[in-house]
This record gives structure tokens, sequence and C-alpha cells, in this order.
């Protein structure tokens, strides 16, 4: 009986170190290493990396200017 205590105790500990953390609207997972098929984009609150897919990740894009606005104004 002892032992299966002791075992039941040792899986249910085993278990809730081994979860991951989701992150990045649960999108990615904190790990120490991210895989080959994931990409940094964040850190977790525990100073793991928040690894998520590439194509979870935005591409931030630039805005260009009104076209208006490149007038050239200054004459050389």
């Amino acid at each position: 009986m002892k032992r299966i205590l002791l075992v039941l105790t040792v899986s249910l500990l085993l278990a809730q170190v081994t979860q991951a953390r989701h992150c990045w609207k649960k999108l990615g997972r904190c790990r120490t290493t991210c895989k080959d098929s994931e990409v940094f984009y964040l850190l977790c609150n525990d100073e793991t990396k928040c690894c998520v897919n590439p194509k979870h990740v935005p591409v931030k894009t630039r805005s260009l200017p009104p076209t208006g606005s490149l007038e050239t104004s200054a004459v050389w």
C-alpha cells in the first residue's frame, strides 16, 4: 500500500513539473530552447523563451508617408 501511495505521489509531482506553460494567447509554449520548427518571440514570466510557430508571429509592416507629402519643397 505504501508503494502505491509513493508511486502515485511521484507521478502527480512529475505531471505538475512537466506541464508546459502557454504564452502568446496560447499559441506558444514557454521553453528554455525552441524547437527547430518554432521561433523565439517574447520572454515568459520566468525568463524562458516563448516559442511560437512562425505563422503566428505578427509581421510589423512599415507605413509609408502619404503620397502628397513627397513633394520637393527645398530647391538645391
